[in-house]
């Protein structure tokens, strides 16, 4: 009786993971189905499917910012402004969020928001070309107010009516992006992020290993050329990815990484660094430990760091080697690539 009893318990659970299973398969559908209509313009359907895919997931930063999206095209400037609003506070590494806040300030005339909002957006990836792009036009488009400022006090100022001419030519002769706010400086709307865890010890320091790139130069008493110099700066980012790693300061620690980043197995970026940050958050404690780091440059934009890592928690304690892929953007190096054996 006792084992009858198990077996259709076991029975029951089974049949129970098999609908969890399907359950999450279909959750995924409609996310995929919600993308598709927007593409399509059928908007209302769109909205309709996001709603019930973020009635079980209300964290979903994909489903969120589609839902912004879909107001966006709806012209609910308000209720999207709401929506990426909170997307930047609930995911601040993420730039897509505050590039599409500074669209719909844009379309509102409110530039000065545009702005810190573009600002925002680069800070957290220097490397987001969009971003620099947008600020760019708005730049333009606050020094065509203030031109045409100046001429109102002085309409003979010739030097003022040619530089205002030249901004309006300029927007002019752009040819209009296909993803438009309404009444902007013809910025462009960002798509869905590609872009989604001993009290805290510090990371060991990396130091160079023994296959350290060493240029011939340096090793024959020479100058030391360019990417040797650039060793020192790779090396001090990858130190300060793994003390933010370390602290367990999600934020900082998601900044290390490039905006064209390759995500494992082409994950959705928003998806990606919302595990990372749970992951992250977990555990109570993690130490990541560095050691044999070698650097070799491609050009003097591009590295390669591999090393030994260890990482210990308080539930896990794991090592192996680990490549990154290096990129330098505005100054700063950031990870393209980041691959484990």
């Amino acid at each position: 009786m006792n084992m009858f009893n198990r077996s259709h318990r076991h029975a029951a659970l089974f049949i129970g993971a098999l609908l969890l299973s399907a359950c999450l398969a279909a959750r995924a559908d409609d996310i995929q189905d919600a993308n598709k209509l927007f593409k399509q313009g059928q908007h209302a359907q769109a909205l309709s499917k996001v709603d019930g895919y973020l009635s079980s997931k209300p964290k979903d930063a994909q489903a969120r910012f589609l839902k912004g999206l879909i107001f966006t095209e709806q012209g609910k400037a308000n209720d999207a402004i709401k929506i990426f609003s909170t997307l930047t506070e609930d995911y601040p590494e993420l730039p897509e969020p505050y590039n599409n806040l500074a669209v719909l300030y844009a379309s509102q005339g409110q530039y000065d928001k545009a702005k810190q909002s573009l600002e925002m957006a680069i800070r957290t990836h220097p490397s987001y070309a969009t971003a620099h792009e947008n600020l760019g036009d708005i730049y333009a488009k606050m020094a065509s107010q203030a031109y045409d400022r100046a001429l109102q006090l002085d309409r003979s100022n010739a030097t003022t009516q040619t530089k205002l001419a030249m901004i309006q030519d300029l927007f002019a002769s752009r040819s209009k992006a296909p993803a438009t706010a309404r009444g902007t400086p013809n910025i462009a709307v960002a798509n869905a992020p590609e872009s989604v865890k001993p009290e805290s010890a510090k990371p060991e320091t990396v130091k160079p290993g023994p296959d350290a790139s060493k240029p011939a130069s340096a090793e024959k008493g020479g100058a030391p050329s360019p990417a040797t110099n650039n060793s020192d700066e790779v090396l001090k980012t990858v130190n300060a990815w793994a003390a933010a790693w370390s602290s367990k300061n999600v934020q900082k620690y998601l900044s290390f990484y490039a905006g064209d980043f390759r995500t494992p197995g082409g994950e959705n970026r928003a998806s990606w660094a919302a595990t990372r940050e749970e992951r992250i958050k977990k555990p109570k404690t993690i130490s990541v430990g560095i050691s044999n780091a070698s650097v070799s440059f491609g050009d003097s934009n591009h590295a390669t760091v591999k090393f030994r890592q260890s990482y210990r928690a308080s539930h896990l304690k794991t090592s192996g080697s680990k490549t990154l892929l290096m990129v330098k953007s505005g100054g700063n190096w950031l990870i393209q690539e980041e691959r484990a054996k």
